[in-house]
């Protein structure tokens, strides 16, 4: 009995460690960052699309950063949704103010999400890319949209 304890003792912590270096090896390669690969775009709007597919897929749909997390349909809605940005024009400074402020409710999305350069390369991203699937580029209030430029050396 003695020895047949001892036997399953001696087996049990090569398997313990064999089992938690798989594990770990296993997490890790889950842990890499995705990087998106925007077409012609600059360094810091490539930057900008990659932080999106990262830190707001979660609630926002851009094809072109390999986010989908809008409702596709009314029936599939749910409170989290955010806008999808295939078809909604962002400007460079309305974005700014969205990721500083939680959206423009401060209801759902958190403030700072992204800050400082990371903001204003997502803000830059969201500016040159967003709308590009829309019939007529309009904002949340109504009329079109005409956004002013990125300012020089607003996104890096």
């Amino acid at each position: 009995m003695i020895r047949a304890v001892m036997s399953v003792r001696r087996l049990a912590l090569p398997v313990f460690l064999a089992l938690t270096v798989a594990g770990s090896a296993l997490g890790l390669t889950a842990c890499g960052s995705e990087t998106v690969d925007v077409p012609g775009a600059s360094a810091n709007v490539q930057r900008g699309a990659t932080l999106f597919n990262e830190r707001c897929s979660g609630c926002h749909s851009m094809s072109v950063a390999g986010a989908q997390g809008s409702a596709t349909k009314v029936s599939d809605r749910e409170r989290v949704d955010g806008p999808n940005f295939d078809v909604r024009k962002v400007c460079y400074e309305n974005s700014l103010y969205a990721l500083q402020n939680g959206g423009y409710s401060g209801a759902i999305m958190p403030a700072n999400i992204v800050v400082g350069q990371d903001a204003r390369d997502v803000s830059a991203f969201l500016a040159e890319w967003s709308g590009k699937d829309a019939d007529e580029v309009a904002s949340p209030t109504g009329p079109a949209v005409s956004c002013p430029p990125v300012p020089a050396g607003a996104g890096g």
